[in-house]
């Protein structure tokens, strides 16, 4: 087992082989496991670095909530404690996240996105209905003698990644579903591969087209009757048109 302390938190991370830097960053909930097949394809060419959040997979628990500049303070922290810069990023849905604002602040080579979240989605009229019942709801399980009834309420409308965690990491989810990012897609400059599946429900194709429209230098490739886990159904087609993707950046043949 491969640990670091970052930020106090024991931190744990995969690497293998050699060259210019990958780094992955799994959705949110996931753990390194989901870019294993990756890592071992790509590290023939690059070193290729996976890891866990805090609280998720083999990573300790952060103290207190974080929103996305947190994470991407962790992440800088991290990669400077293993000499890693100008990384090449592959990142699936929450992943994105952290990478899209790394991006503003630390220089990258590449970035590889898979069903990546940041945009906020539209809102049906069902949706709103909803809401709008939920905060009149929330108000009323707030007078004396209805407090008991909160986390009832939480869970019944709730979504399901937002049911499955508690305490910091749903503090933190809150934070982070409410950002949204469209507004710094046009600050990404380096060029970006986008793989989305047709099926998404958790991060519509229509999201993967407005990163292609808005970024500088982005091209979006389409995986037929695949959802929001697109490059995991299907891995060995992501790994081979990411390898393409990458073929300029081997520095060690």
């Amino acid at each position: 087992m491969t640990m670091i302390q970052v930020k106090q938190i024991n931190t744990y991370y995969t690497q293998m082989g050699e060259g210019y830097d990958v780094v992955c960053l799994v959705g949110w909930g996931q753990d390194t496991r989901m870019f294993e097949p990756t890592q071992t394809y790509l590290s023939k060419h690059f070193r290729v670095t996976c890891v866990d959040y805090p609280g998720f997979g083999q990573t300790e628990l952060m103290k207190e909530a974080w929103s996305v500049d947190d994470y991407v303070s962790w992440l800088n922290d991290f990669l400077t404690q293993l000499n890693i810069s100008h990384p090449i990023i592959i990142a699936h849905s929450f992943g994105a996240r952290v990478a899209l604002k790394y991006n503003l602040l630390y220089p990258i080579r590449k970035l590889v996105f898979t069903g990546a979240a940041g945009i906020r989605p539209k809102r049906k009229l069902s949706t709103q209905i909803r809401i709008r019942v939920y905060k009149i709801l929330k108000r009323l399980v707030q007078l004396p003698g209805l407090s008991m009834f909160q986390e009832d309420l939480k869970k019944m409308f709730g979504s399901e990644d937002y049911r499955s965690i508690s305490g910091v990491l749903r503090d933190s989810f809150v934070r982070i579903v409410n950002e949204d990012l469209s507004g710094i897609l046009k600050e990404v400059k380096v060029p970006c591969l986008l793989i989305w599946g047709d099926k998404d429900d958790a991060t519509p194709l229509w999201m993967g087209k407005l990163m292609e429209k808005e970024m500088k230098d982005a091209g979006l490739v389409i995986f037929e009757n695949e959802g929001h886990y697109a490059y995991w159904n299907q891995i060995q087609r992501f790994n081979k048109i990411v390898d393409v993707f990458l073929e300029k950046d081997r520095n060690h043949e």
